[in-house]
């Protein structure tokens, strides 16, 4: 019976850590670079040479083509395998888990908290890292001589082409970062074009929900821009960053309600008091969307947008 009732405290912590995760991730300071994607690219005796500053403002200098690479990020590691240079990747975190051969790569641990001992056992070209990854952590990889590119949470899908593109510069990839930002900005453009002048349906996004504190995405997050884009209206827009309240919940009664489609999050909802009572849970507009697609900003968050808008606007996408 301890084992049964531990299992499920466990389910239900797991998506309020996750949660906290990216918290930190999203809320992290930007210092945005704008200087373009191909700032130094130059040549050199070996065909090759790179520099680029990345977000903490620091100047990122490769003399050579990197044949080593340890990423510290799941958005990181799907920008790589997008850009086709996985075969170079000799590291990823545990919650680096797409696409599927991701797994078989050899982990440095938790994306919070890596091994350090391990990457420099890797013995990398280069360490490619995002969001959480601490100055503390930066300061051990710098003084075991190791190259380090940190790209943070970006604001918007700008923000995001360019650093797929400098990602792109850094693994002499630039033709395939192109292309893969072209992709994506069409992929975005079908969806304005479809659900452009449509009534926008009041959306509610769930992060985290019930004993463990209510969290969803303010309007000043990516994920917010994300459901405007979609032909929604986010019900959270009156909070910013990612705390909410079930009273206000309520008191919005918002039409939908999208949940991950992990770890039962949506049985979970629709058996919790106050979100229970939600017209959206009561008639059946509870939905579920690979939350990976919006947190992770990669090439899959115009996979995101797509899915986001067939769930606001089915009518449109059938």
């Amino acid at each position: 019976m301890r084992n049964k009732r531990s299992m499920i405290l466990k389910r239900k912590i797991l998506p309020l850590l996750t949660a906290l995760i990216l918290i930190f991730a999203f809320s992290s300071c930007n210092k945005n670079n704008k200087n373009g994607p191909t700032d130094g690219a130059g040549d050199n005796n070996n065909g090759y040479s790179v520099t680029l500053k990345d977000s903490y403002d620091r100047e990122v200098n490769l003399d050579k083509e990197p044949e080593r690479i340890v990423s510290v990020a799941p958005n990181i590691t799907e920008i790589i395998f997008a850009l086709g240079k996985q075969d170079k990747l000799v590291g990823r975190t545990d919650f680096c888990d797409y696409p599927e051969e991701a797994k078989n790569i050899e982990s440095i641990g938790n994306i919070d908290q890596p091994n350090v001992e391990k990457i420099v056992e890797l013995q990398p070209d280069v360490v490619i890292a995002s969001s959480i990854f601490t100055k503390e952590m930066l300061q051990k990889l710098e003084e075991a001589n190791i190259k380090v590119a940190i790209f943070q949470a970006e604001k918007d899908f700008e923000g995001v082409y360019n650093m797929i593109e400098k990602i792109g510069l850094l693994l002499n990839a630039r033709e395939e970062a192109k292309n893969v930002v072209t992709e994506m900005k069409e992929k975005i453009e079908f969806v304005k074009s479809k659900v452009d002048g449509l009534e926008k349906p009041s959306v509610y996004y769930v992060l985290g929900y019930g004993e463990f504190g209510d969290y969803t995405a303010g309007r000043d997050t990516f994920i917010s821009r994300m459901i405007g884009m979609a032909g929604g209206k986010n019900a959270a827009d009156d909070v910013e960053g990612w705390k909410y309240n079930i009273e206000s919940l309520l008191e919005k009664d918002p039409d939908i309600l999208i949940c991950s489609k992990y770890y039962d999050t949506k049985e979970g909802i629709k058996n919790t008091d106050g979100y229970k009572e939600l017209s959206a849970v009561k008639n059946g507009k509870l939905f579920e969307i690979d939350n990976n697609m919006l947190d992770r900003q990669g090439p899959r968050i115009a996979d995101g947008v797509l899915e986001l808008a067939k769930i606001i606007h089915p009518e449109v996408f059938k």
